[in-house]
């Protein structure tokens, strides 16, 4: 005879017989565990502790080695939002377990996140040594790729030098409205309270002798304005001056004309072009006064194409230079963040945010950051080229201090053009300046990539460029032959899989502080989680990570 099967008893009035265990809430096999070993065993969390207050009155304060593991843990889950992180140490599992069923409070997260910001920049290089040690950030081919990222800002926050100034008009008159309106209030009270002729000891409340955070985010986006003028124009005289030097020498000055020197090079162009052509014309005058017939007969100056062409060129410039003076004023700061820009989107529109680089190893190791306010990517090429430099020599220097059987270093340590195999950047990076920079090899994209592959495809070439070309016509030369397109083509998956394992895997679409600093801070962050991440899948795959000294 069959009997059915019952279920499985539900009584939540069960008490344990022993102490619960934590141990066994999750498999010893889980990754949480192996956080939790690397932030104990393997990372240097000295600066957390500087920062933090002990002994005296109060409360005991929270481990920062745990606090770090729980941030690394909910980041690589997604989970950036302190409340949501919060609700997470109650109700997850993995979560209990890193903060061992003690729960901080959002609060305490947060602010453990920003004033710590600094120490979770330089985290990143202690995480990118750890993978070293285990063999990752191949070197043979790296990418460098840059992100849009949204500020902790609405770009409806946006004014002019104009409408800050008014803004902080209206602040201060508030300010001041507030301040009058709470000194008569004050005033009445205290009349009632000591009598009209008792002065009592009232005082302007604190919170309205501040002119608060408005008012200093104003003062500040103001500032950032004047200063950036500044600086944009000196640099601008800088640049324009040796154009026109090189112009005034008779020498060939190639490439775009500096901003602001526009008119100034349309007019000497002009003068050499109308004194050439007058030149012919003198020329033949003294020909046809003495005697001599024939030749072609020259134009007038006003007459001459290249005259023409020269006077176009200037109205051209004066248009150019006329526009540029009308919008002069509108420039624009933030007053939530004045920091961020109006950053354009690639489909369309803009967002308020930052401009976010990343070099990319093949092995999807990030090996360097950075984090700017120019929306175009080839201006962050000599920095970026740069971090790559020196993280391929702190991985170079750990490989070898690692390796149970080192052969001898060599005398110096290598350059990054010796480590490095060949770095790849897309058009956005391509100048004659960053084309001809010194350091590893490179390939640039000097156009869209489907018009590189078409080229490849119906016009190939083979060999080296032609000696003393163009930088840009080498490159495309290059990116033509078959070995040069085919090593490009790792470009996209390369560099553009972490951004996309950032925006729609862990939800990293804004940042959370504001402020330059703390965006590069914030930045670099989440590239140690990733590459902790990297360094997880690596693991599963029977590799272990090295004993600890």
């Amino acid at each position: 005879m069959l009997v059915a099967k019952r279920y499985r008893p539900v009584n939540r009035d069960q008490q344990f017989l022993l102490p619960p265990d934590m141990r066994e809430w999750v498999p010893p096999t889980h990754p949480v565990w192996t956080v939790i070993e690397i932030v104990d065993e393997h990372l240097d969390t000295s600066a957390f502790h500087a920062s933090r207050r002990t002994g005296g009155a109060g409360r005991a304060g929270y481990d920062p080695d745990m606090l770090v593991t729980l941030l690394i843990w909910a980041w690589s889950r997604g989970m950036r939002s302190s409340r949501q992180i919060e609700r997470a140490c109650t109700e997850v599992v993995s979560y209990r377990v890193i903060c061992a069923g003690d729960t901080p409070d959002h609060v305490t997260i947060s602010r453990f996140r920003k004033d710590n910001h600094t120490a979770c920049q330089d985290l990143f290089t202690q995480v990118l040594i750890l993978a070293a040690s285990l063999g990752l950030g191949r070197l043979e081919t790296i990418a460098l790729d840059g992100v849009k990222i949204a500020s902790n800002a609405s770009k409806d926050a946006n004014r002019t030098e104009a409408g800050l100034r008014k803004a902080a008009a209206a602040e201060a008159a508030r300010i001041a409205a507030a301040a009058a309106a709470a000194h008569a209030a004050t005033d009445d009270a205290e009349d009632d309270l000591y009598g009209e002729d008792d002065p009592g000891s009232g005082q302007v409340p604190a919170e309205l002798a501040d002119p608060g955070t408005r008012s200093a985010r104003i003062a500040e986006a103001l500032a950032q304005l004047d200063a950036d003028k500044r600086a944009e124009q000196s640099e601008r005289d800088g640049k324009s001056r040796h154009y026109l030097a090189r112009l005034d020498a008779g020498q060939t000055v190639m490439g775009r004309v500096p901003v602001g020197a526009e008119v100034a090079a349309a007019e000497r162009r002009l003068a050499q072009a109308v004194t050439a052509q007058q030149a012919v014309l003198d020329r033949y005058e003294e020909r046809t006064a003495s005697g001599a017939r024939g030749g072609f007969v020259p134009k007038p100056v006003d007459e001459h194409h290249l005259v023409r062409r020269r006077r176009t060129e200037l109205d051209t410039a004066l248009r150019k230079q006329a526009a540029r003076d009308a919008t002069a004023g509108q420039r624009r700061r933030n007053t939530t963040d004045p920091d961020s820009r109006l950053q354009p989107l690639r489909g369309g529109g803009w967002l308020q945010g930052y401009n976010c680089q990343a070099f990319t190893s093949v092995d999807g190791v990030i090996l360097a950051t950075g984090v700017g306010t120019g929306p175009a990517d080839y201006d962050y090429f000599p920095e970026m080229v740069d971090k790559a430099g020196k993280a391929a020599q702190v991985i170079d220097t750990t490989r070898r201090h690692t390796n149970p059987n080192p052969a001898p270093a060599p005398a110096p340590a290598p350059a990054p053009e010796e480590l490095i195999g060949v770095m790849l950047f897309d058009a956005g990076y391509c100048s004659r300046e960053n084309l001809t920079a010194p350091g590893p090899d490179r390939l640039i994209a000097t156009g869209k990539a489907r018009d590189l592959e078409t080229a490849a495809a119906e016009n190939p070439v083979t060999g080296s460029p032609p000696p003393h070309a163009d930088p840009i016509a080498a490159m495309t030369h290059r990116l033509r032959t078959e070995a040069g397109i085919a090593t490009y083509r790792q470009r996209s998956p390369i560099a553009e899989t972490v951004f996309g394992h950032a925006k729609h895997n862990l939800g990293f679409r804004r940042f959370t502080s504001r402020g330059l600093d703390r965006a590069r801070s914030e930045w670099a962050f989440h590239a140690a989680v990733h590459n902790i991440g990297k360094i997880l899948t690596h693991l599963t795959a029977g590799h272990t990570l090295p004993a600890t000294t």
